[in-house]
């Protein structure tokens, strides 16, 4: 079910699927935490269920609120994240690089986007929507199950280190 017609992103350049940067996301998979545990040929599995597309620089990729339930993996450039303040004022929370993930709260829950993810360089990337989970899912429950738990694993990160920063124990930008 992969987005071959490059709708979710209609005004973006379509890439094609992500079996065209398996070969990238499996280089650097060792590097990407929602990666480790898992072997070549599983990212090729999940790469499969993937599109890809290329963003200019400034470009939302993610708006805070909207809906959406799919996640973007960063192929290259880098993404600031932002989230307004109580006063509406926008702040930065992180920037993204190479390998990190964006949107996997709404592609685990479908509650809407919690912070904007805006291009601070031309990005590559690959999406994977809620919809190729559930069909790999059925394909291959195993793998399925491995990368959620990968996926909230690395939730479980963001969600200790921003506590952390709140509290002012960690002074550190969220990854």
């Amino acid at each position: 079910m992969t987005d071959t017609s490059g709708r979710i992103y209609p005004n973006l350049e379509f890439l094609g699927p992500g079996t065209r940067f398996a070969k990238d996301i499996v280089a650097f998979m060792n590097e990407v935490p929602m990666f480790q545990g898992l072997e070549g040929t599983e990212v090729l599995m999940i790469a499969r269920n993937m599109s890809c597309y290329r963003a200019p620089k400034a470009e939302v990729l993610l708006r805070e609120g909207a809906s959406g339930d799919f996640l973007l993996l960063l192929i290259s450039g880098e993404v600031g994240v932002w989230k307004r303040d109580a006063n509406g004022i926008e702040q930065k929370l992180s920037v993204a690089k190479r390998g990190m993930t964006l949107g996997e709260m709404s592609l685990i829950d479908g509650a809407p986007r919690f912070a904007s993810c805006v291009a601070n360089t031309e990005v590559e990337f690959a999406v994977l929507q809620r919809a190729d989970l559930d069909q790999l899912v059925n394909v291959n429950p195993r793998l399925c199950a491995k990368f959620v738990l990968l996926l909230l694993q690395m939730m479980t990160v963001r969600l200790r280190e921003a506590s952390a920063r709140m509290l002012n124990l960690d002074k550190t930008p969220l990854a």
